[in-house]
């Protein structure tokens, strides 16, 4: 084993309190607690929570706008999470960005750009800051199989390979973009072949046991941090949810989505649990609702909180005189 039993059981934990979460915000967006989109990780916890574990503190995230389970992956509180998806000062970014900019200066996580592919560049000028630093961290950038169409993209991997940074180009392939399938986008199945074409190590992985995604992050950083420089990996996943909460996603095959269940990465590591550790189903029950208990109490502690005031807006237009 990779990693230890009570790394697993953090995975579980994890996992389990994303798609609570995630399952509390698909309910208050249809009260209207949550405005405008909503873009749910439900079925691609694996990918964040395995990757954040192979990271250190210090490493650099830089996420899309698919970002809610990344950032508590991250460590960042699910009371600040909901208080943003709500609006309210107290949220990751004081309530102004809502669920698709989420960030966190403390644990090193910039998230929530709207712009498909837009966000690469910046995960490719944290990792320049790092080698200009002379550390030996890594950025990581969280991508879709759609953001890798985009030009932006390829001129990222081309200055990350040409000076050697340290960056991990992580993209979650889960076979749609909006809803459009892979076969329909892109004549390459295999996204991290992008790297092919800047000669940039790369390879693919199925990323729905957490363990797996640990195993693959894990020698990812360990490339970058030796300073042969960046990494371009593919993990396979499946979202259970449409493109965005307005999605029905009525495009997917029948019984594609059942079949697709059969792997989620919640029951894998329940799986890996109780066969390789002994860990009971009681245990595991026991953990499931503490972790119900955890969301429920930060959704209601985010919902009494103070509404943001919309004259933030303007304090991050421009930078102030004192800085």
């Amino acid at each position: 084993m990779s990693v230890t039993r009570e790394q697993l059981l953090d995975m579980y934990r994890m996992m389990s309190l994303i798609r609570r979460v995630e399952e509390l915000a698909a309910k208050a967006y249809t009260q209207r607690k949550i405005i405008g989109f909503c873009h749910l990780y439900i079925g691609m916890e694996a990918v964040a929570v395995g990757a954040s574990t192979a990271l250190r503190p210090d490493d650099v995230v830089v996420a899309a706008y698919r970002e809610h389970g990344q950032i508590l992956a991250r460590g960042v509180d699910p009371k600040h999470v909901f208080a943003e998806l709500f609006g309210k000062d107290t949220g990751t970014t004081r309530g102004v960005g809502g669920s698709m900019h989420m960030a966190s200066r403390e644990h090193h996580f910039w998230g929530g750009y709207g712009i498909v592919g837009g966000h690469i560049p910046l995960a490719a000028g944290a990792a320049f800051a790092a080698k200009y630093r002379g550390d030996d961290s890594v950025a990581l950038v969280y991508f879709g199989d759609g953001a890798a169409q985009q030009g932006v993209f390829y001129e990222a991997m081309e200055l990350a390979q040409l000076w050697k940074l340290p960056c991990i180009f992580l993209c979650e392939n889960n076979y749609y973009a909006m809803g459009t399938s892979l076969e329909r986008q892109s004549f390459l199945q295999d996204m991290s072949r992008r790297g092919d074409g800047v000669g940039m190590e790369r390879w693919q992985f199925e990323a729905f046991d957490a363990v797996e995604v640990y195993d693959n992050i894990s020698k990812a950083a360990e490339h970058c941090r030796s300073g042969k420089g960046p990494v371009i990996v593919e993990g396979i996943t499946y979202r259970y949810r449409g493109h965005s909460m307005s999605d029905p996603a009525k495009y997917r095959a029948d019984g594609e989505l059942e079949e697709k269940k059969q792997r989620d990465g919640i029951l894998l590591a329940a799986d890996r649990l109780k066969k390789e550790h002994g860990v009971t189903d009681d245990e595991l029950e026991a953990i499931k609702a503490d972790v119900d208990k955890q969301a429920q109490e930060a959704y209601d502690w985010a919902v009494a909180q103070a509404d943001a005031d919309p004259a933030l807006l303007y304090d991050f237009t421009y930078a102030s005189e004192a800085h």
